[in-house]
């Protein structure tokens, strides 16, 4: 899921109140290379108007033309693009992709203003279309699901299915929020320190003031989970390392230099953690694109994590720093860090 695509979907609700009608198309599969991945939304008014988009190319142009000639689907049905070579050129498909949308006028408004308020509360939501009969019910989905089409059923998700976990609410960690949501991850901000309580302000993240171990515990941090660990204090960010290293969190990042990274595994290497899950630690945090504002850093960091993500090697980490412009960096990004006392338990 893409937020463009709950975009859409507003879009598509706002016209149709505004008096318009109005059309969902759906990439439905793809074969070859294909701009959009299966689930991506298209809206087209009755007047051309379009918001989304569903390959990026001649393909929209086409389905516009459809409408503006009359060809205006009553019931929800499919049609293909690029079945030959010669089609896949005309479209802009490139390498004779292929692709097959799911074509439904937007009727009834209800499950629109209802998926929006719960992917609004954070949740995870899948989209039910009944292609024999077009109605749409919604479901609560789960973070292993996928998009499907099997027997004139169309399952679509929406909602944040990856999230990050990123201790400490200092400068740095506002600006990688910000990203991170911009990408469809579901943020969750954990730092105990009163001061940076009062002074977070990014609507749309949650914020807990729990000790970071005790927030990675109760999140039970999975295959989609990713840990950002920024506050550069070793009573915040060690002992939430080695929850998240032991659990099955698809990333696990700490800010530091080369030496301190090196400090910071020895000490770990003093708990109950294996090598294997140790050499799991990204450290120095983010990839090496000459980084040295918090925005810069921030965008190695987003960077690295979508690259872990993805599958894709990383080739370009950060060089060893020397120790003074380790300590020049850290100075910048982190203030002076008050002392932190775990809370007793209630």
């Amino acid at each position: 899921m893409d937020s463009l695509d709950l975009q859409v979907l507003a879009q598509a609700r706002d016209w149709v109140r505004a008096g318009h009608k109005a059309w969902l198309v759906t990439v439905a599969q793809t074969w070859g290379s294909a701009p959009r991945p299966p689930g991506s939304l298209l809206c087209i008014r009755d007047d051309g108007l379009v918001a989304g988009s569903v390959s990026g190319g001649c393909v929209e142009d086409d389905l516009i033309e459809r409408v503006r000639k009359g060809e205006r689907a009553a019931q929800p049905g499919e049609v293909t693009y690029g079945v030959s070579s010669e089609e896949a050129a005309r479209f802009g498909l490139p390498c004779g992709g292929t692709l097959r949308l799911v074509q439904e006028p937007v009727t009834e408004l209800g499950w629109i203003d209802a998926l929006l308020a719960r992917t609004a509360q954070h949740e995870l939501v899948a989209r039910i279309l009944d292609m024999h009969t077009g109605s749409v019910r919604l479901e609560t989905a789960h973070r292993n699901d996928a998009f499907s089409l099997e027997h004139g059923v169309m399952r679509q998700l929406f909602g944040p299915k990856w999230r990050m976990l990123v201790i400490g609410a200092g400068q740095l960690s506002q600006v990688v929020a910000r990203m991170a949501m911009a990408l469809d991850f579901e943020v969750i901000v954990c730092d105990p320190r009163e001061e940076y309580h009062l002074t977070w302000n990014v609507p749309g993240t949650q914020f807990t003031r729990e000790m970071p171990d005790d927030a990675a515990v109760r999140l039970q941090l999975d295959a989609h989970s990713a840990v950002v660990a920024v506050t550069h204090d070793p009573k915040l960010d060690d002992m939430v390392l080695l929850e998240a290293l032991k659990s099955d969190a698809f990333y696990v990042g700490a800010l530091g230099s080369r030496g301190n990274t090196a400090k910071r595994k020895e000490r770990l290497k003093l708990f109950d953690i294996t090598d294997a899950q140790l050499a799991r630690l990204h450290g120095p945090i983010g990839l090496d694109i000459g980084s040295r504002t918090p925005a810069e850093i921030a965008v190695s960091i987003v960077a690295e994590i979508v690259a872990v993500k993805n599958g894709v090697a990383l080739l370009q980490k950060k060089p060893a720093l020397d120790g003074e412009t380790a300590a020049s960096v850290c100075a910048t990004l982190t203030p002076a860090l008050p002392a932190v006392a775990r809370p007793k338990s209630a």
